[in-house]
Parts: structure tokens; C-alpha cells; sequence
């Protein structure tokens, strides 16, 4: 979900004038705007534990025991079978010294190693470090420095392996767990793997610094349990940009992974324990993916249909074999499967909520997937990783607004603050968004300047601009970083993204600023025509003619027939596109 940013569609409250009533404020004294408007049935007061998260795995291994937990391409675990492996790469990590202050990196696709390591370093009482397994080597060694990762889990695959030979030369990095990727397949696929893939498949020259996952489970799973106090040992470090873009490693600790996790499931009350069947086709390695495909499913029993990457064929199949009542996913993979020639052969009747994160849903992508899926189950959250990520969801049930990102979570204080005053701003104004709760993390690793940069008496300090409404439902207009200011005048790109999404012809966009000699910046948008749109740059200016002001007006548009560049997680990416283009913005 990390810093997902929605686009303003209505028009703010502006601020008060003499004529107009007094504003009203966030806190009356005794509530929150938003309390009084809360769904019928969640208590924004409701108590959130703070325990170990590797009691997740413990608990469910034992209510669900025999309850499928994981179906990765047809082979598949139940709750308690994965928990017996859990201990048993515990123990084995213990034997090799992991502990307290241990770094473990997980640079993994999406396979039940994923799952496995990830709880199996929790309990074994070290420190998980989430990896993309695309990071190039400079990218990889400077994470693995930063972070001090002591030890890193990968597979053996031939891409992921020529890199950790590399970080075993170049960085900190002591050792590396490999795993083998065709013992997680069903058979036949397992023994066809190795010869089919024989190209991909890494040759493994064994020794005191690289160990083999069958050596790491030889032993009878007993782990000394270790002392963890939630509030203050961190769970995981996951890497972020941050407001600067200077990638940080935020603390978060077992007591901010846990609430969260209680929070998003208090959330969504209409989960039954035990019955749903989630669609884990986000990367585990991604703050977003970790909360609700991993941490919130294994606490309700739900079973994650694992995929390795994103193929929106095999997501159709999913969806018609398996059933799945909660998706959650990018907008980029909504917008794919309302886009699909053939998404009307499938029946979508199955999902119960489908969850959109990690970056602006577009309010078209929103109205065209519904359309087309014959679903009204789709609905936004925010959050950031400083936040474990949720922060706000729109409500499973109840009111949806178009174009908010929902009410703060069980437990969330969120506040509009004025950038120059620091005051607390009233209903309607847009100021900063800020976020208070047991989910904000304890820190930026290593990093105190950063650390106190963004959490101020408090507060996490987000880097959006945003409003709250009457009711209490977050509106976000853009990211600070983001603005474009056009001769003194505030642009923000996600208004003007918004209106080009508009047009029926329209499949993706991104706007930014543009460093121009007489105005400061100017606007360019970036656009990818729906397949077989005759679209030309001078009709959608004429079409974006009466949808937004002359400052705001794109003074070019390239239309690409290529995608546009996209993250690992799938959300667009404005800082990929300028760097394709060779732009840079002060």
C-alpha cells in the first residue's frame, strides 16, 4: 500500500470566510470527526494486541491445522505442514547463529520459502529484511550494507544466484541460504524443471559460506524460544524512499506489525476465519503484500492462492478454479483485468472485497473494472511502510466514497496539518496528511536525523497533501515531492491524471513537471492508448479543453505505444519515467 496517492475528483471545502459557517474541527473534545460516522458494528476504540508475530504462525498451525494454507502452481501446504517447517528453519537458523540483532535478507519471488523464512526468522528471533529480487547488484550491496543483512535466503536460480555471488564479494553479506525452486513444484513439474529450465538453473559450487536448505531443516524442530519485547524488538526492516527518495530501512516492530494486522481485520469484519481464499499475486517482499496477503491471511486461516509473478492469464484462472473471495492488488492489475478482450468470460461473483493499494486508483479504472466485472467490491486504502502500511481503508461494508481513500483504521489519528504554521488544520482545508497509531514505526534504521525529519511530536509527517471531509473519509490530492509549481502556481499532477483518464481511449498516464527556463516548470503528460485507439495528442487537448484550468493544461503529450514503466509492485512510476527520459527535477 505504501504511500498510495488518490486524486482529488471533488471539489474541497475551501476554507472558511466571514460568511461562511465556522470550521469545523477534527476533535470535538470526546471524538474524532470520523468516529461518528464509523462503520455499524467496528469500534475505532477497539483494543489491538502486541505480541510476537511469529505467534501468528504458531496459533493458526494449530486452529487450522489441516486447513489448505497455500497453493503455489498446484502444490499445496496446509497450515499445519507449514508450520512444522517454520520450526524446523527456526531451529536451523538458531544452529547457525541467527538471534536477536540477527539480519536475515529474504531475496525471493513469490514461493513458499517466502512464508516459510519469513516466520522462521521471526521465531528464531532475528530480524527479516525484505528484498526485490530485481535489484540490480550496486542496488543490492548498498541495502545489504546499510541494513548490516548478515545472512540472505535466495533460490537457485541462475539470475538470483549471479547476484549473491556478487554481494558475497562485494558487501557485508557472510552468508547465503539457497533453496532449491523445484522441490516447491507439484509433480511432474518438479523433476521437469531442472531439465526444461536447465539454462536458468544456477550450478552451485557448495561451501562454508553458501548452505543448502536441506542442511538448514535437518534437525527435529525444536526452537529455544526467544525473549521478544514487541514494542521495542523489530520485526522486519523494509526499505522505502521516503519523502527523499534516499532509500531507508523503516523499523518495524513486532507490536506495529501485529496492531496493523488486527487493525486491517477489525476492518474488514465480513472475513469468516477459516473460510476465505485470498489472491497472492503481490510481491511478499512488499510492505503492502506482507500485511494482507501473509500476516492477515495466516491470522484468519484464509488460503493464498501464491502466484510467482503477476500473469493476468493465470489470474483468470484463478479466479474460475479457485474461487478466491478477497483480491487485493495494484491499480495497474485492476486496470489490466478491466482492459483483458476476454474479461467477460469470467464470473466474478466469488469476491467478496477487492483491496487497492500501493498507489492512486484512478477513479475511471475504479468505474471500468466494476463495469466489467459486474463487481462492486472494489475499494481503496492508504497507507505507507512507516505506517506497516494500512493507515485508511474504504469500508467492506457501508459507504464507499468515489475518490477517497477511506476512515482511519481502528486506532489512526489522522490530521491535516498546515506545512507553515504546524497547525492542526479544520475540516475541508488540505495541509499535510499526518498519521498517529500503534502502526507508525519506530524508526528509520541507523538514520536519526531522517527519523526526526518526519516523526514530530508524534506524528508521522507523510509527505501527501490531503483533506479530511465531515464524515471523516481521507481525500488525497497529491505527494508534496511531486508538485509541479507553474509560474508560482501549485499543479498537482494527479488532478490532471485524472482528467486524461477520462477519455475512453486512455489506458495509462503520468504527468510531471518539467524544468522550463520561463515558467519555472511545465506540465508534460506521459500517455498509452487503450490497444486499437486512434488517439492523437491534439484531440485529447481539445478534450481536456473544459476539464481543467490553462495552468494546469499540458504543454506536451507523448502518447507511447509501450507501457508505461511500472515498479515491482505494479504502480506507475513517475520517477523511472523522467529517468527513460533523461529529466531531472530540482
Amino acid at each position: 500500500m505504501a504511500k498510495a496517492t488518490q486524486a482529488m475528483t471533488q471539489t474541497p471545502s475551501t476554507p472558511a470566510s466571514s460568511t461562511s459557517p465556522a470550521p469545523v474541527p477534527l476533535f470535538d473534545g470526546q471524538q474524532w470527526i470520523w468516529e461518528k460516522f464509523y462503520p455499524q458494528g467496528i469500534s475505532w476504540k477497539a483494543p489491538l494486541n502486541k505480541k510476537p508475530l511469529f505467534h501468528v504462525m504458531d496459533q493458526a498451525a494449530k486452529t487450522f491445522a489441516d486447513r489448505a494454507m497455500c497453493d503455489f502452481l498446484g502444490r499445496s501446504w496446509t497450515f499445519g505442514e507449514m508450520g512444522v517447517m517454520v520450526d524446523r528453519v527456526a531451529a536451523g537458523l538458531q544452529k547457525i547463529g541467527v538471534g536477536k540483532g540477527v539480519k536475515v535478507g529474504l531475496f525471493l519471488p513469490n514461493t513458499p520459502y517466502s512464508i516459510i523464512f519469513y516466520y522462521g526468522v521471526l521465531k528464531a528471533g532475528g530480524t527479516v529484511v525484505n528484498y526485490n529480487p530485481l535489484y540490480v547488484d550496486r542496488e543490492l550491496v548498498s541495502q545489504i550494507d546499510d541494513s548490516e543483512t548478515d545472512i540472505m535466503v535466495t533460490v537457485d536460480l541462475k539470475m538470483l544466484c549471479d547476484k549473491m555471488n556478487h554481494a558475497l564479494h562485494y558487501s557485508k553479506l557472510k552468508k547465503v541460504i539457497i533453496c532449491p525452486f523445484a522441490a516447491a513444484l507439484p509433480f511432474p513439474k518438479n523433476m521437469l524443471f531442472p531439465l526444461a529450465k536447465r539454462k536458468d538453473v544456477a550450478k552451485i559450487v557448495w561451501d562454508d559460506r553458501r548452505i543448502a536448505y536441506r542442511d538448514i531443516i535437518d534437525n527435529d524442530g525444536k526452537v529455544e524460544m526467544p525473549v521478544i519485547n514487541p514494542e521495542e524488538d523489530v520485526a522486519v526492516l523494509q526499505y522505502t524512499g521516503g519523502t527523499t527518495g534516499v532509500p531507508k530501512g523503516a523499523m518495524l516492530t513486532h507490536a506495529n506489525l501485529y496492531a496493523n494486522m488486527e487493525q486491517i481485520l477489525k476492518w474488514v469484519k465480513t472475513i469468516e476465519p477459516g473460510k476465505e481464499t485470498i489472491v497472492g499475486v503481490l510481491p511478499l517482499f512488499h510492505v503492502f503484500a506482507m500485511t494482507v496477503v501473509l500476516n492477515c491471511s495466516v491470522q484468519a486461516g484464509t488460503k493464498i492462492i501464491l502466484h510467482p509473478k503477476f500473469d493476468l492469464a493465470d489470474v483468470f484462472k484463478t479466479i474460475k478454479k479457485h474461487r478466491p473471495t478477497l483480491f487485493p492488488a495494484v491499480p495497474a492489475i485492476f486496470n489490466a483485468m478491466a482492459n483483458a478482450p476476454d474479461v467477460g468470460k469470467y464470473d466474478f461473483s466469488c469476491l467478496k472485497f477487492c483491496i487497492s493499494g500501493g498507489a492512486p486508483l484512478p477513479l475511471d479504472v475504479k468505474r471500468l473494472f466494476e463495469e466489467k466485472t459486474h463487481s462492486k467490491a472494489l475499494a481503496e486504502g492508504y497507507g505507507l511502510t512507516e505506517t506497516s502500511p494500512g493507515a485508511s481503508f474504504n469500508p467492506a461494508v457501508g459507504k464507499r466514497k468515489a475518490g477517497s481513500v477511506g476512515m482511519p483504521v481502528p486506532g489512526t489519528v489522522i490530521e491535516i496539518i498546515c506545512r507553515e504554521t504546524g497547525a492542526v488544520l479544520p475540516v475541508g482545508e488540505k495541509g499535510e496528511v499526518c498519521i498517529s497509531g500503534p502502526q507508525v514505526m519506530k524508526g528509520y534504521y541507523n538514520k536519526p536525523e531522517a527519523t526526526a525529519d518526519v516523526i514530530k511530536d508524534g506524528r508521522l509527517h507523510t509527505g501527501d497533501v490531503g483533506y479530511l471531509d465531515h464524515e471523516g473519509y481521507l481525500f488525497l490530492v497529491d505527494r508534496i515531492k511531486d508538485l509541479i509549481i507553474v509560474r508560482g502556481y501549485n499543479v498537482y499532477p494527479r488532478i490532471v491524471e485524472e482528467a486524461i483518464y477520462l477519455h475512453k481511449d486512455v489506458e495509462e498516464c503520468i504527468v510531471a513537471g518539467v524544468p522550463d527556463p520561463e515558467r519555472g516548470e511545465t506540465v508534460w503528460a506521459w500517455v498509452k492508448p487503450a490497444a486499437g485507439a486512434q488517439l492523437t495528442e491534439e484531440a485529447l487537448m481539445q478534450f481536456l479543453h473544459d476539464k481543467i484550468s490553462p495552468i494546469e493544461m499540458p504543454r506536451k503529450i507523448i502518447l507511447r505505444e509501450k507501457p508505461l514503466p511500472k515498479t515491482a509492485v505494479g504502480k506507475l512510476s513517475r520517477k523511472d519515467l523522467l529517468a527513460e527520459e533523461g529529466i531531472e527535477r530540482k
